[in-house]
C-alpha cells in the first residue's frame, strides 16, 4: 500500500466515551526489548502516543522488575496492571480511565531447549464497556508458536467477555501460518484500518511487520499502525522494535 492512501494523524481517533455508552480507546503493542536501551525515550515514546492501554512484550523479568515496570508506567502517566516476569516478559499497562475487573499471569507450557513464554491479561471496563485483554510474545520456533497462537485463541475464550483485543510480538510476518490461524479468527487491525506505517522491525531499517495488535470480530478498528508522528531518534533509542498503536470502538456491554 502507498503512503497516501495511509490515513493521516488527524483521523486516528482520541479516546472518549461515546453518548451510547460504547468507548473510544488507544491501545499501544510494543516491545520493549527488557528496557536494556534508553528507558527515558521509552517513556517518552509510549506518552506521545496517549494510549488507554499498553501491551507490553519483554518486560523486565528479573532483578526489582516490578519496580522497573512501576517507574515506566509513572514516567507515562500509566500504572502498572499485570505481567512482566510472572507472565515470562508480557506485561499490561493501563491509564487511570480504566476499570480493572481481573488480572491474570499464564505461563504456557515449556520445550526444553527454548525460552519460557507466557500471556499477561486481564479484564477491564472503560465507561459502559468490557473488554478483555492479552499481550503476547510468540516463540521463535515455528511449530511452537503455532500451538501457541491456538492457545492465545483458547485464552480469549476463556476470558468470557464479548469483546476483546491482543497483542505483540508474533515473530511472524503476514503470511506465515501462525499468523494466518489468528488473522482467521481475529481481526489484524493493520490490515482492517491502515494508519501511519506498516512494518514494525527494525527502527533502523523497516522492512516486516512482525507486531500486531488483534481485535474480535464486534470491535470497530479505527485505525492501527506505527505512529508516524515519533521522533525517529527516539524511536532507535528506545527499543529494537517499532510500537504498533490502535485506536478502537468498544460496545457498551
Amino acid at each position: 500500500m502507498d503512503s497516501g492512501s495511509l490515513r493521516d494523524l488527524s483521523e486516528l481517533p482520541n479516546s472518549g466515551t461515546e453518548p451510547d455508552g460504547s468507548a473510544v480507546i488507544r491501545v499501544l503493542s510494543y516491545n520493549i526489548r527488557s528496557m536494556r536501551d534508553s528507558p527515558v525515550a521509552l517513556a517518552r515514546v509510549m506518552k506521545a502516543c496517549a494510549p488507554d492501554l499498553v501491551l507490553i512484550q519483554e518486560a523486565p523479568r528479573f532483578f526489582r522488575w516490578r519496580k522497573q515496570l512501576a517507574r515506566l508506567a509513572r514516567a507515562a502517566n500509566l500504572v502498572y496492571l499485570s505481567g512482566g516476569g510472572s507472565a515470562a516478559g508480557p506485561a499490561l499497562l493501563c491509564s487511570l480511565r480504566a476499570t480493572v475487573e481481573r488480572t491474570e499471569d499464564v505461563l504456557l507450557p515449556l520445550t526444553p531447549g527454548l525460552h519460557r513464554r507466557g500471556f499477561a491479561t486481564a479484564v477491564v471496563r472503560f465507561g459502559g464497556a468490557r473488554l478483555g485483554v492479552i499481550s503476547c510474545h510468540l516463540s521463535l520456533q515455528k511449530d511452537e508458536r503455532y500451538a501457541q497462537g491456538g492457545l492465545l485463541l483458547d485464552r480469549i475464550a476463556e476470558l468470557g467477555v464479548e469483546h476483546a483485543v491482543a497483542g505483540g510480538d508474533l515473530n511472524e510476518r503476514p503470511d506465515g501460518r501462525t499468523f494466518r490461524r489468528l488473522g482467521a479468527a481475529l481481526q489484524d487491525c493493520w490490515a482492517k484500518a491502515p494508519w501511519g506505517g506498516e512494518y514494525t522491525s527494525t527502527p533502523d531499517d523497516p522492512h516486516q511487520r512482525i507486531d500486531a495488535i488483534l481485535a474480535t470480530k464486534g470491535v470497530e478498528v479505527l485505525g492501527c499502525g506505527v505512529p508516524d508522528f515519533l521522533d525517529t531518534d527516539e524511536l532507535r533509542a528506545a527499543t529494537d522494535h517499532l510500537p504498533v498503536l490502535a485506536a478502537l470502538r468498544i460496545p457498551a456491554a
